[in-house]
């Protein structure tokens, strides 16, 4: 069974025709007898080559909608035989078996079905049964069948036939059998997770699949190795993006942007230009301003040291005069919706910045689940999609925020969801101006925000930081009074957090002793 084994009978039934032609016009040049199904046979005929339908070798038609076709003895049997077994051959001689040395099948879209929005009852009808069947028996029986459920292998088959005389070794078939068995499997898992998500239900089991996008030269560090898969979700981002220039996407790298781009989406286009620029998964500076140039200096002006060697998404078409300016410092990667002639001459002088466009920008309010894995198994949640209003919140100070205060906390709170907690944002004039993120204690990252904003102060040449006249977010309570004295100290007059504590009162307290305006979300946005 270690063999390799001359190719005489392949039986090709496919949904997605691209590539047939050649593949069965090159099998019939090798005098390979062929057999097929349905669209695939006529095709293969419509071609001019000769087809045995399977029709003919089970002995009965294809019925109910094309839905029996291939679940036979004679076909199942073809491909399970065992050629080395004097039992499995007898039994193929009494019963007329004649063996099938190659299977190519793809199978019914159920993705791309399901993708388009179609109903449960079309969802179900491209559910595909004698493809997998068939498909699990050729790579159980690798040792003598190849089995090819790719279009993209075609090439690979003939030039396994053409450097082998036309047989197929045994290693092939096992690349080929392992190809199989995943692609069942993704197809199973995207059935089970759709009708979990239809039936809104927890399943006994989940299944998690992807496809293979990229190796990647290493993970987080060198010692490690990393892959990137897909999972066919058609969501723009860095899954779905252009590469137009710069070298191969790291993994931190897609990390990084994906990061920045879930940010970026927050900020709608039809409310202006946003900028964010990350820096280890976390923003280092956030600003939505009147023009796209405006919001990237802005940005950039919150945290310049940690802005180098950065990501940076921008949530409309990348114009000339930003991408002069974004060309100042290194800058690893950056993504648009679109970009203009003059941005994209000018990048083309910086080889290896990473530039991408993703056409549009994701829907951030639309429900997906997020998956990590731990020790012994996997932590599935939905994705935070939380919105605030100005209708949710609650004042609960003395005196109440301004327009303008209102308006920047809200844009603080946006992007306190994409911090890693404890975070907290100040913000000024659309602006992020010191940002603390990932610190054990939530006063720790307040003032770890402040003093940036202090050093980005001498940096700019100013006469106080930019935190004087600013709103603090914070992505959950203040546990105690003591994050929103600094925050105070550092010159914040509003303060936008979920409540909740057991001591809000005294926080609240606090914060009309020192005249701050305080809301409460009543909801939190924790990140792990």
């Amino acid at each position: 069974m270690t063999q390799s084994v001359d190719l005489k009978r392949a039986l090709i039934s496919v949904s997605d025709k691209t590539g047939l032609l050649d593949l069965g016009c090159a099998l019939a040049d090798r005098g390979v007898e062929l057999l097929s199904t349905g669209g695939s046979a006529k095709a293969l005929r419509d071609a001019g080559l000769k087809v045995i339908d399977v029709a003919s070798v089970t002995g009965f038609p294809e019925m109910m909608d094309g839905r029996v076709k291939t679940l036979h003895p004679n076909v199942h049997g073809g491909l399970l035989a065992l050629r080395d077994n004097p039992e499995h051959l007898a039994a193929m001689q009494k019963h007329g078996i004649v063996g099938i040395d190659l299977l190519v099948v793809n199978l019914y879209p159920f993705e791309e079905t399901v993708a388009k929005g179609a109903d449960y009852d079309t969802a179900i009808e491209n559910i595909d049964i004698g493809g997998p069947a068939m498909i699990r028996a050729a790579a159980k029986n690798h040792g003598f069948v190849a089995v090819v459920t790719d279009t993209q292998d075609y090439d690979a088959l003939l030039a396994e036939l053409t450097e082998n005389n036309g047989a197929i070794t045994y290693s092939f078939r096992q690349k080929l059998a392992l190809n199989a068995y995943a692609r069942t499997a993704a197809y199973d898992s995207a059935v089970s997770n759709w009708m979990a998500k239809t039936l809104e239900v927890t399943p006994r089991r989940k299944a998690v699949a992807g496809t293979l996008a990229q190796t990647l030269r290493y993970g987080e560090n060198p010692h490690q190795s990393a892959a990137f898969y897909t999972d066919g979700q058609a969501r723009p981002g860095v899954a779905t993006a252009v590469q137009h220039q710069g070298k191969e996407l790291s993994y931190n790298n897609i990390n990084d942007t994906d990061a920045a781009v879930e940010l970026v989406a927050e900020f709608d286009p039809a409310n202006g230009p946003a900028c964010v620029i990350v820096k280890h998964a976390n923003p280092c500076g956030v600003s939505q301003a009147s023009s796209l140039l405006e919001a990237y200096q802005a940005a950039f002006q919150c945290d310049q040291t940690s802005a180098f060697g950065g990501i940076i998404a921008l949530n409309q078409t990348l114009d000339g005069a930003t991408a002069a300016e974004i060309c100042k410092i290194f800058t690893e990667v950056v993504i648009a919706p679109d970009a203009d002639g003059d941005a994209r001459r000018i990048f083309a002088q910086k080889k290896n910045l990473r530039f991408l466009t993703m056409g549009s920008l994701p829907d951030v309010t639309a429900v997906s689940q997020t998956i990590r894995q731990v020790s012994g198994g996997y932590l599935v949640q939905d994705k935070d999609v939380g919105q605030v209003l100005p209708s949710d919140l609650k004042v609960v100070t003395k005196r109440a925020p301004s327009p303008q205060e209102l308006s920047d906390m809200l844009f603080a709170w946006k992007v306190a969801k994409h911090l890693k907690s404890n975070a907290i944002v100040y913000v000024k004039d659309g602006a992020t101006v010191g940002i603390g993120a990932g610190q054990m204690s939530r006063v720790d990252s307040t003032r770890i925000a402040a003093r940036k904003a202090q050093d980005m102060a001498e940096v700019l040449g100013l006469d106080a930081p930019l935190t004087h006249g600013s709103v603090v977010a914070s992505d959950a309570f203040f546990p105690f009074a003591d994050g929103l004295v600094t925050a105070a100290e550092a010159g914040a007059t509003a303060l936008i957090q979920s409540g909740g504590s057991m001591r809000d009162d005294e926080v609240i307290a606090a914060a009309d002793a020192a005249g701050l305006a305080m809301v409460f979300t009543g909801m939190r946005h924790f990140k792990h």
